[in-house]
Order: C-alpha cells, then structure tokens, then sequence
C-alpha cells in the first residue's frame, strides 16, 4: 500500500481534463488550476496553445508525449520535486487514458508526489451515455492493434465479455476494424460516435453489420469512439 505525502516543499502533479471538441466543456475549476500552475505539460504544445489563448491562460507549456516521455518524465518530476505545481494535459478530454500520461503519473506516485484528478470531459463517457446499451458494467479498451493480425488476436479475447465495451479508432482503420469485430464478436448492436462535441458530432446505432453499410457509402474522417453491446444472454 503506498499513501501520498504531505511535504510541503514539494509541488503537485495535476491531472486536468480538457473539452473533446467544444471550447466550452472546461469547468471552472480546470481553468483555475491551468491558470495557477507555473507549468503545463501538453501533449501537443500547439493544440493546448488555442485552448489556452481562447481563456487567456499564459501559463508556459512544454510537451510531454510518447516521443519523449522517458527523459521529459523525469525532467518533470524533478519539478515538481523541487516545488513546481505542473497541469498534465492531453490533447482532448481526460489524460492517462490511451495517451502516455499514465507514466509520469506511476513516476510521479513512486516519488510519493500529489497527484490531483482535475475531472471533466471523457470522449468515452459522453458516447457510453448516448448510446442506448447497457451503462452499468462497461470496460474501456481503446485502441485494438493496427496490426490486421493482431487485431483480430485482441477481438478473440473479447468474445465473451459480458460488459459494454469502449474502442476508439482512427478513420483510415475504422472499416477494417468494425468488419474484424463482426466476424468475431457477431453482429452485436453498437453506438459509433463520430467528432463527439464538435461541429459534425453523429451518431450511428444498430447492428454492425448496418453501421457498416452506412459509412462505406460514407466520407470517413475525423475521430471515432464505438460502443459495443457484451454478450449476450442468449449468446451464453
């Protein structure tokens, strides 16, 4: 078991989570803390420069992202061990969550530094209570492999998950994707979320076998998160 401590001399790690599309899904408290700490850690330095200069938030930003996380992490840490509070952001909505940001917190938890959750939007909560399936078991599984191969070896573990599941998926491998998990899964009923909050958010229900039909006729672009039905009782 291993407990924060309360050293004063230290600075905290906070974990804020910025809007998935519309500038104004930021709470209040989000803009104070990026506007307090003396360093944001951005995993693209020029999407959090908008966010911050549409609030007016001046705070100097440094990238920290899966290129340079291992010598960036420690940088960092030793930061906020010398009493500099840093604001983690990812590019949208919550960080730790498909992105690297969930190293430098098990770096920063090691060090016994505060690490603070600063909650707000969450791309893969926002589809889930939208999407008309099951809310009260679900499991976040975000990206499957880009691999074809592996991919399907992934799929294969999920046969029998009696929970709602969560993938994300880029546009150039989202067909590809959802016709694997058809032949794996079954035709199960999904909810596939299409630029959730922005200015072309859609949303597309059924079968996927009928979500498929839809976007091949379709322009695929932008970001997707797909919410997929467990097994089914009658699948057991």
């Amino acid at each position: 078991m291993a407990s924060e401590d309360s050293d004063v001399s230290k600075g905290r790690l906070f974990i804020v989570s910025t809007p998935i599309g519309n500038l104004e899904d930021i709470t209040l408290r989000a803009l104070r803390v990026l506007k307090d700490a003396q360093l944001i850690a951005a995993e693209n330095r020029e999407h959090t420069r908008k966010l911050c200069s549409h609030y007016d938030i001046r705070t100097p930003i440094t990238a920290y992202n899966s290129y340079n996380k291992r010598f960036k992490g420690l940088q960092l840490i030793e930061k906020v061990k010398s009493g500099v509070n840093i604001a983690l952001v990812s590019d949208a909505g919550t960080p730790c969550l498909s992105d690297p940001g969930s190293k430098l917190v098990q770096e920063a938890l090691e060090e016994n530094i505060t690490v603070v959750p600063v909650p707000g939007a969450s791309a893969s909560l926002a589809a889930l209570s939208v999407s008309g399936l099951r809310t009260d078991r679900f499991v976040f599984v975000g990206f499957l492999s880009n691999k074809g191969g592996r991919r399907r070896k992934e799929l294969k573990k999920l046969q029998t998950e009696l929970k709602t599941m969560i993938f994300f998926e880029s546009p150039h491998r989202l067909i590809k994707m959802l016709e694997d998990m058809n032949d794996i899964l079954g035709d199960r009923n999904i909810a596939l979320g299409k630029e959730i909050t922005k200015v072309y958010e859609n949303f597309i229900r059924g079968p996927i076998s009928e979500v498929l039909s839809f976007i091949k006729s379709d322009v695929i672009r932008g970001e997707y998160t797909i919410v997929v039905e467990g097994l089914r009782d009658d699948e057991r």
